[in-house]
């Protein structure tokens, strides 16, 4: 048994190098080498004396590697890299496409179950921690209604989407709940709320030369599970004006159940994230359930898994006796 979890990166973008920044963090594991589809001489790692490979040599490390952290996109990237994975690794992803995770756990879950691999998919605050909160809310008040705001802020998965819009030289979306909604949902009144009277979304678009900036934008404003469902508005800018400010990741959001208890008293409980980073974050979370997949592994517990699987206790290096002392 290794004295630290071995653990690799696949795709070194704002996740992969999220993900290299928290195990800094995590003693018990290290990062022994990372996997991109670009060359490899050029990347500049920001951690000394750890190999970078490319992506379709993955096979070959697969003795060296405890759990894989995927950080590829969500649209295109992880629909064929989780599955294809599977086979050769326990992985840990932040696959974000709600209306797809029941079809993409499938297809992890059979490669998986065949190979004997524990994968843990849709890993982050949302789904993933805010998952949990939206369970939980629904059963401590059985009666009532949950809500999901998200934002002010950069999304990764939707500026990925508008990224890969042909004529998009580049990109970022932001979504922006619509406060009255909030309001009255902090006030306890329990409203039927559309998507679209939820949020909304705004994105800042650099166009490729001589793209046409109307087919952009109706590729971005119709794109199913992305933005066909909100009022979005789109703005074309220069680069110039999308690094100077555009370049920082915050985003954020809420859970709230908002309910009565048996004898009709009102009750609301709300978990709230206000992130500087939303990658680093994100990426945080991953390293988290790195560990609880590799316990899972050790026991034998094959499969795909998402965050309702997995008990709170695996993600902490600490022992359990530990855990009952200091935080029960």
């Amino acid at each position: 048994m290794n004295a630290k979890i071995r653990i690799g990166i696949a795709g070194y973008g704002n996740l992969g190098k999220g993900v290299e920044l928290a195990l800094s963090q995590n003693p018990d594991m290290e990062l022994v080498a990372v996997f991109s589809r670009r060359d490899p001489a050029s990347l500049s790692l920001q951690t000394a004396g750890i190999p970078v490979y490319a992506l379709d040599t993955i096979e070959q490390h697969k003795e060296t590697i405890d759990v894989l952290i995927l950080c590829g996109g969500s649209k295109d990237d992880l629909p064929h890299q989780g599955p294809h994975l599977a086979q050769w690794f326990n992985t840990v992803d932040s696959f974000d496409t709600h209306a797809a995770i029941p079809d993409y756990f499938a297809a992890v879950d059979a490669v998986a179950q065949q190979t004997q691999h524990t994968n843990i998919i849709a890993v982050g605050w949302d789904p993933g921690l805010f998952s949990i909160n939206r369970l939980m809310g629904e059963c401590v008040l059985p009666e009532g209604q949950t809500y999901t705001f998200w934002g002010k802020g950069l999304s990764q998965g939707h500026s990925d989407a508008v990224r890969r819009v042909d004529g998009v030289k580049a990109g970022v979306q932001y979504t922006l709940p619509i406060e009255e909604a909030v309001n009255r949902v902090r006030n306890g009144e329990m409203p039927e709320l559309s998507t679209r009277e939820k949020h909304r979304r705004e994105c800042f678009v650099v166009l490729e030369e001589g793209a046409d900036a109307d087919q952009v934008k109706e590729a971005i404003v119709t794109m199913p599970n992305y933005f066909a469902d909100y009022d979005t508005t789109v703005h074309f800018i220069t680069m110039e004006e999308l690094e100077r400010n555009h370049s920082a990741m915050p985003h954020g959001g809420f859970v709230i159940r908002s309910g009565h208890s048996a004898t009709h008293t009102k009750q609301t409980v709300e978990y709230a994230l206000n992130l500087g980073s939303n990658p680093e974050f994100t990426s945080s979370v991953l390293v988290a359930y790195a560990r609880a997949a590799y316990r899972l592994a050790q026991q034998q517990q094959y499969g795909a898994k998402t965050v309702f699987d997995i008990a709170p206790g695996l993600l902490s290096p600490k022992s359990p006796a530990d855990l009952r002392k200091a935080l029960l």
